[in-house]
């Protein structure tokens, strides 16, 4: 499999706006994610990022590219959102855009909404972000109403002003490679412009009302999707354990005390992570500590 390394692979362009789509098995809506893109607007560099991979994502990309050759494919092993999120923003990319904006690669973006949260930076010169808004699903009220009241990112639409990511780097602040959803770790370093919690303030972060997507929601009705909803509720649990840690860093040594995966505070930190009370989430928690520990 070529990889974004090898030495055939063509310079990585950028522009004044990037799109990093990050797509993991995502056959099935990796088209529709790309066309939903401007592709052809010679103010964007579009690049879709497969991470660890095994189905016709890649490939189907490379179709997509093709037609529009502003989209540049990169196969990443192994995989990982968070490793691959660090190593294409620190280690790949010869320098930064204006905005750069992530995508997963399941979600479709609606017309306007990279420009729209281009825009919402340019006009906000203290924010580190911007975030877009779900547009579909049982849950959009419920998620929109967060963003717009918390003033959260959510893992599928966001931008990142380019200077903070210069910034990141510079500092050597990355992702932990195991963190399980980069979006809540991105959000609070947005807040608290790279310190700890005591600068936390969340005018940093941008909700934009012009910027959306549409996710393919989870029947269980559907062919496996009782089994997919089963693994996402304890990587759902996984996360939320984690950001128990993650926040004990956040109010203390801040994101310098980050560590490179997660794995190595679990064994530390038994004690605190412990399940919730309530159903289903107990439940979820009790599998999810299970893979974790052995993770450790």
């Amino acid at each position: 499999m070529k990889t974004a390394a090898a030495i055939d692979d063509p310079p990585i362009r950028t522009a004044p706006i990037v799109i990093t789509v990050l797509a993991h098995q995502e056959e099935r809506r990796i088209a529709l994610c790309l066309e939903s893109l401007p592709l052809a607007d010679p103010g964007v560099a579009v690049h879709l990022v497969v991470n660890g991979s095994r189905d016709r994502t890649a490939e189907l990309g490379r179709g997509v590219a093709r037609l529009f050759p502003r989209l540049q494919v990169h196969e990443l092993q192994p995989g990982g959102k968070s490793r691959s999120w660090n190593r294409f923003n620190f280690d790949m990319l010869p320098e930064f855009g204006r905005t750069h904006v992530f995508v997963d690669g399941d979600a479709v973006v609606a017309p306007g909404s990279i420009a729209a949260l281009d825009g919402a930076l340019a006009k906000n010169p203290l924010a580190n972000a911007a975030s877009g808004f779900p547009l579909n699903g049982r849950g959009a009220a419920h998620y929109t109403e967060s963003i717009r009241r918390e003033r959260g990112l959510f893992g599928d639409l966001y931008a990142l002003r380019g200077s903070f990511l210069a910034r990141m780097k510079v500092e050597m602040i990355r992702l932990p490679v195991d963190l399980i959803g980069d979006d809540g770790l991105v959000g609070a370093l947005a807040k608290t412009d790279l310190e700890n919690e005591d600068h936390w303030d969340d005018q940093r972060v941008m909700p934009v009302r012009g910027a959306g997507f549409y996710c393919e929601p989870v029947s269980l009705w559907q062919p496996g999707g009782f089994v997919m909803q089963y693994r996402r509720m304890i990587n759902y649990s996984v996360r939320h354990l984690q950001n128990r840690l993650v926040s004990q860093i956040m109010r203390g040594e801040g994101p310098t005390g980050l560590p490179e995966r997660m794995s190595s505070l679990y064994t530390a930190n038994r004690k605190s992570l412990t399940p919730r009370t309530t159903l289903p989430e107990a439940w979820f928690d009790r599998l999810a500590l299970r893979r974790m520990m052995r993770a450790a």
